[in-house]
């Protein structure tokens, strides 16, 4: 486990490199105003519960960039800057190792667990996700880059929680652990599978390489940017806009550069430049056209 005390920087949870970040570039302060969090400071469960909520609601899921063809790197220097100071989102690295490096800041244990994602018909393979480990008081689960998953922190072998219009549960097979998902009406359905094996950032780069360049990744066929909000969810899923909200869904097609840029930045506080607009743009046009 990496044990951390306030302010001891990011070398342990960036071991692979050598890099460390300038306090001028990215701050706790900084990151903290990211997300509009404004609470209790102390390394604690309550704490950590608001920051994962606020998180959640505050940085979207995306990966926009992947869509551009620009290299998304593991470098943390690089993804808090991405994250903190461009108002950019991320997929699960990104989110959670900058999320990890927060919560390290303040004075929490964290540790870099593996998850395989259940697709509907079959396992990912190990490291096809990343989630977090966190000593808060007691052991719990946090994730803040899965999607449309749960806002709050997640106990181990505990009893369904119910968050917002739906249960989360993890529960343990013997030798690892399964989350799981259901909606009030329905059975529940496996998201991810992981272990307790604590790990090092370096080990997920091959399928962080893997999911931006493979044609087989859902991450190269398919642009999503979507947040949670206080009634329910946003989300840009190729050239479709699709508001949630109270179970009530209405969707919307991005038929041009004005509106896409008008979504982003409105709905997402993501500002991109008139090439990448465009580009986008051509690129949600040809999936959607693709997956039909």
């Amino acid at each position: 486990m990496v044990h951390r005390q306030p302010g001891t920087g990011i070398n342990s949870l960036n071991s692979h490199k050598s890099t460390t970040i300038k306090p001028q570039t990215v701050t706790v302060k900084k990151y903290l105003d990211r997300i509009g969090y404004q609470g209790s400071l102390a390394p604690n469960l309550s704490t950590l519960n608001q920051l994962h909520l606020t998180h959640m609601l505050a940085v979207p899921f995306e990966n926009l960039d992947i869509s551009l063809n620009r290299q998304i790197s593991l470098e943390l220097p690089a993804i808090l800057h991405k994250i903190v100071n461009l108002g950019r989102g991320g997929f699960c690295y990104e989110l959670n190792y900058a999320f990890a490096w927060l919560l390290g800041e303040l004075g929490f244990s964290v540790e870099l667990l593996s998850a395989s994602t259940f697709d509907g018909k079959s396992l990912g393979p190990e490291f096809d996700h990343m989630l977090l480990r966190v000593e808060a008081d007691q052991p719990v689960f946090a994730d803040v880059g899965f999607g449309d998953s749960f806002l709050l922190p997640i106990f181990p072998a505990h009893k369904p929680v119910l968050q917002f219009d739906r249960y989360y549960r993890v529960e343990s097979n013997g030798t690892r652990w399964i989350l799981e998902q259901r909606f009030e009406v329905g059975d529940w359905k496996p998201l991810y599978i992981f272990d307790l094996k604590s790990h090092q950032i370096s080990e997920f780069e091959t399928m962080c390489q893997y999911h931006q360049t493979n044609e087989a990744s859902n991450f190269t066929r398919r642009t999503v940017c979507s947040r949670a909000t206080e009634q329910g969810r946003i989300t840009c899923a190729n050239n479709r806009f699709i508001v949630t909200e109270a179970g009530h869904r209405e969707e919307s097609i991005i038929e041009d550069k004005i509106i896409l840029e008008a979504i982003l930045m409105q709905r997402f506080g993501i500002t991109l430049n008139t090439k990448d607009l465009q580009g986008l743009l051509s690129v949600l046009q040809t999936q959607e056209a693709v997956k039909q």
